[in-house]
């Protein structure tokens, strides 16, 4: 006598799916999919029974699978803080994130221009886009502190100069070469009757000078842009991507268009303390009109006697990678201002023409 054996959920699962499976080809078709995943549950399930560590290891796999997968992904992105809109964000640009926006105190920061922020606290399109800092004027730098006359100098004529790179005042900072790690620098203050102006040091007598000068000729400069730290570029960066991607552009293309008008944290030589965005009080828009201005014609005439070049001059922007800036002023010192002025060149050239020949 035979005895009838039990069918365990397995089988009576198979024989279900074979029952619909014959009923029409629809139903095969259909049925296949769920006979599939279903066996492979009793597999999985038979597998990791009774063994934690296969139980697990299932676990952990099943886990990575749904973090990393492109459905889930965009959750992970598009946490707080990183403000992307994903309807405008192309499947490329998916998968990268803004970097955190560091804290900045902008009643520190001596402050925002009335035109250039929303109701919202959200900073709104100028020509050149980012500079919120307040804008000091040489009437209000010499009347709290005189030149003295001296700064770096420069050789004697007729006589050779030797350049240098690891010269601090010639010190190429690019797309292409960021700033050392670690590097440090004298950060100098100059009183104004805004407060107090942050640059290198060094270049304090020779930028005084300049300012003093340029007030003798009938030129009363601004200083609107002067040392930036990293946590300020990064906010000033953001801001600038964000603004692009809320207009439409996916991350790729607006980083890429922001980095030619607000220089990438890593490579920006405001964080130098040698680079100058200089405007005047009768112009202060930081646009190509500046230099059709009288300050902007002086400024280009006569900055590299003080050791200050044009950093971004008009038709060399494939090779400094940033659009034309005739307000940003970097010093480089008097010798070497004195041999980029006369040849044309920017810092890029002269360091290909110097060493990289």
């Amino acid at each position: 006598m035979l005895m009838k054996t039990e069918l365990t959920k397995e089988d009576r699962f198979h024989n279900k799916t074979a029952e619909i499976a014959k009923k029409s080809g629809f139903h095969r078709i259909c049925i296949k999919p769920v006979a599939f995943l279903g066996g492979l549950s009793f597999r999985g399930a038979a597998y990791t029974r009774g063994n934690v560590k296969r139980l697990s290891m299932l676990a952990m796999t099943c886990l990575l699978f749904v973090v990393y997968s492109s459905f889930s992904f965009p959750m992970f992105i598009a946490g707080e803080g990183n403000d992307i809109n994903l309807d405008n964000v192309s499947e490329e640009a998916r998968n990268i994130v803004l970097a955190e926006e560091a804290e900045v105190d902008l009643e520190e920061l001596a402050l925002l221009e009335d035109d250039e922020i929303d109701l919202e606290g959200e900073l709104v399109e100028t020509t050149h886009g980012m500079e919120i800092e307040a804008k000091y004027s040489a009437e209000d730098i010499l009347a709290l502190t005189q030149p003295n006359g001296s700064g770096e100098g420069h050789a004697a004529e007729g006589e050779s100069v030797e350049f240098s790179q690891d010269d601090w005042k010639l010190l190429l900072i690019n797309k292409q070469h960021s700033i050392p790690e670690g590097y440090e620098f004298p950060l100098g203050d100059i009183q104004t009757m805004k407060g107090t102006m942050h640059c290198d040091a060094r270049i304090i007598d020779d930028l005084l000078n300049m300012l003093q000068d340029a007030k003798e000729s009938g030129i009363i400069l601004k200083i609107c842009s002067p040392y930036r730290d990293l946590a300020y570029q990064e906010v000033l960066f953001n801001k600038k991507i964000n603004w692009y991607m809320k207009r439409g552009m996916s991350y790729l293309e607006a980083y890429q268009r922001g980095s030619r008008v607000v220089a990438v944290p890593a490579a920006s030589e405001h964080r130098l303390g040698l680079a100058l965005d200089i405007v005047s009080d009768t112009y202060i828009n930081l646009d190509e009109g500046f230099a059709d201005t009288p300050a902007g014609i002086w400024l280009a005439e006569n900055s590299y006697k003080y050791g200050f070049i044009l950093r971004y001059p008009k038709g060399k922007e494939d090779i400094t990678g940033i659009d034309y800036e005739p307000w940003h002023f970097r010093y480089v010192g008097v010798d070497a201002a004195a041999v980029m002025t006369e040849g044309g060149m920017t810092l890029e050239e002269f360091w290909e023409e110097m060493w990289e020949e």
